[in-house]
C-alpha cells in the first residue's frame, strides 16, 4: 500500500521539525522542501511543485514568526511575507487537486479584548493586539481562504487549527526573535553564567499566557491527517490553562537552577493581558496535550544547552 504523500511547507522550523520528528511521520512519504529548494513567496515556483509532486495532504506551517520585539519592528515583512505564503500554497494546492490541507494559524487571531477563554467564533469579532497586528492579518487571511475554498467546494478537507503559543526544540533563542519562554531560558542561563543577582521581567508579570510544547502540537496534526473528516473546519489546539509571565520565570529559573530577584520594569509592553484558548472542540475530537510544563521547559533547556550555549 503506497504510503500517502505529505507535503510539510517550514520544514526547517520548530513546528516543522518537531511534525517530522514524531514517529508516525515515518508512516508517511514526506515532502519537507526547505527555502532554497522552494520558494513560498513566488506562486510560479509553488504551483509548479504542487504539479509535479501532487501531494495527497498539504500542512502549512511556514510563515515568519518572532515575538513581540520582531512583529514591532517589522509589521510590513509579518504582514506581506506571511500573506504571500499562505496565498501561494492554498491556491497552488487547490490547482493541483490536493483534497487535504491543515493551516496552522495563531491565536493571536484573537480579539485584544476576547473574552476568555478565546473560543473559535470568536475570530473577527473586535480589534486585534496591535503589537502582533500584521501577522495575525495574515492568518486571519489564510484561515478565511481555507474556509471560502470549502465553501464552493464542500467536499475539500480544508481546515485550520489554532495552537496556543508555542515553545519546544528547534526554538528560536536570539532575544531579537524569540517568543517568552526561549527568551528567558537565555536570559536566566546567562544570569546563572554571569552570576547576576537579579533578571527584568517586562511589565508586571501579571499578565497570563498559554504555552504549549510544539511536539504536543505535531502529535495533533499527525492525528489530523489520519481523521481530519472528523475534525472541524476550525479548532483550537491548547492546554486549556494558562500561567502569569511572573509563574514562567520562576518555573524556568528552577530549570536552570538560577536563584536570584526578578525586578519589572513597568515601561516596557506586554501585550494582551490574557490569551488563554477554549479547548472543547478539540477535546470532543478526543486529543489532548500530554507534556507538562516543567518538562517541556526541560526538554527546551537541554536543546539550548546542546544546540545553541555549546556553538
Amino acid at each position: 500500500m503506497r504510503k500517502p504523500r505529505v507535503l510539510l511547507t517550514g520544514g526547517g522550523g520548530m513546528v516543522g521539525r518537531n511534525i517530522a520528528e514524531h514517529p508516525g511521520a515515518a508512516a508517511w512519504e514526506l515532502l519537507a522542501p526547505r527555502r532554497a529548494e522552494l520558494d513560498l513567496e513566488r506562486f510560479d515556483a509553488v504551483q509548479s511543485f504542487m504539479r509535479e509532486t501532487r501531494p495527497d495532504v498539504v500542512i502549512h506551517s511556514a510563515g515568519l514568526v518572532g515575538g513581540i520585539q520582531a512583529n514591532i519592528a517589522q509589521p510590513v515583512d509579518f504582514l506581506v511575507r506571511n500573506v504571500d505564503m499562505g496565498r501561494n500554497v492554498i491556491l497552488a494546492a487547490h490547482g493541483a487537486g490536493v483534497k487535504q490541507f491543515i493551516n496552522l494559524a495563531s491565536s493571536c487571531m484573537y480579539p485584544r479584548n476576547g473574552m476568555n477563554p478565546l473560543r473559535e467564533e470568536q475570530v473577527l469579532s473586535g480589534e486585534l493586539e496591535p503589537t502582533n497586528e500584521g501577522y495575525a492579518i495574515a492568518k486571519i487571511y489564510a484561515t478565511r481562504l481555507c474556509q471560502y475554498l470549502r465553501r464552493q467546494e464542500p467536499e475539500l478537507q480544508y481546515k485550520t487549527l489554532i495552537p496556543c503559543n508555542l515553545y519546544g526544540r528547534y526554538d528560536k533563542f536570539d532575544p531579537a526573535h524569540s517568543h517568552l519562554i526561549p527568551a528567558v531560558i537565555r536570559k536566566i542561563h546567562e544570569a546563572k553564567m554571569a552570576g547576576a543577582s537579579t533578571v527584568e521581567i517586562w511589565g508586571d508579570g501579571l499578565a497570563r499566557r498559554e504555552f504549549m510544547d510544539a511536539a504536543d502540537l505535531a502529535d495533533a496534526v499527525l492525528r489530523h491527517v489520519e481523521l481530519g473528516d472528523s475534525a472541524p473546519e476550525l479548532m483550537n489546539i491548547g492546554l486549556g490553562h494558562d500561567h502569569t509571565i511572573n509563574e514562567y520565570y520562576t518555573a524556568i529559573a528552577a530549570v536552570v537552577g538560577w536563584q536570584g530577584d526578578f525586578v519589572h520594569d513597568l515601561n516596557r509592553p506586554v501585550g494582551m493581558r490574557q490569551k488563554l484558548v477554549d479547548t472543547r472542540r478539540q477535546t470532543a475530537w478526543g486529543w489532548a496535550p500530554r507534556i507538562s510544563l516543567q518538562d517541556g521547559i526541560a526538554r527546551c533547556y537541554d536543546y539550548f544547552l546542546d544546540k545553541v550555549a555549546s556553538s
